[in-house]
């Protein structure tokens, strides 16, 4: 069991039947009363988000996740059809879980997936992951020197800033957080 005072930032817990994620946490504690938890929390089957405060002694479930490493097969239209290498089958995901991970997807390259209850429901990606330019201006002597960017679409067909000496089959490195570019690989 969790207090409210342990829930912190990717907390897993399960509050009012269903798997919740915690975004933003916030201990306030005023005067001669006991503490309070601000959160602000992510439902992980719907995506609902919610803001709750909690007293220090409410207490919760917590959510036990499995972690799978899949393969990404292809892409199905409104679902990515994805190869789990240890049970040897076929796993079915719904775009909705992926959300904004897809464009760092790649056919071929292994992605973590949290599964509760046999049923994945949120995407773990790495802080960073290489990527190739498939579309930039060509790179010019000299310009190597300054910080100028430049619009480049990887072969994801994500849209980032890279420096002026980026060409086009170049390989960088990309911050899954924020989709910028971070160096050269």
């Amino acid at each position: 069991m969790l207090n409210a005072t342990d829930l912190r930032k990717n907390t897993y817990f399960v509050y009012r039947g269903d798997p919740f994620r915690v975004l933003e946490y916030q201990h306030t504690h005023l005067g001669r009363g006991g503490g309070k938890t601000r959160v602000k929390i992510r439902n992980i089957k719907t995506g609902q988000l919610l803001s709750q405060n909690f007293s220090g002694s409410d207490r919760f479930e917590e959510v036990y996740l499995e972690k799978r490493s899949l393969q990404l097969i292809k892409d199905l239209g409104n679902q990515f059809l994805f190869l789990d290498p240890d049970e040897a089958e076929n796993i079915k995901i719904d775009k909705k879980i992926v959300g904004e991970a897809e464009k760092f997807l790649t056919p071929g390259e292994k992605t973590t997936f949290l599964f509760w209850e046999d049923e994945p429901i949120d995407i773990e990606l790495p802080l960073s992951i290489t990527m190739e330019i498939a579309e930039c201006e060509p790179g010019y002597k000299g310009n190597s020197t300054t910080n100028i960017y430049k619009n480049a679409v990887t072969k994801n067909g994500l849209e980032l800033k890279v420096p002026l000496f980026v060409n086009v089959g170049d390989k960088v490195r990309v911050d899954t957080r924020t989709g910028e570019y971070l160096e050269r690989a």
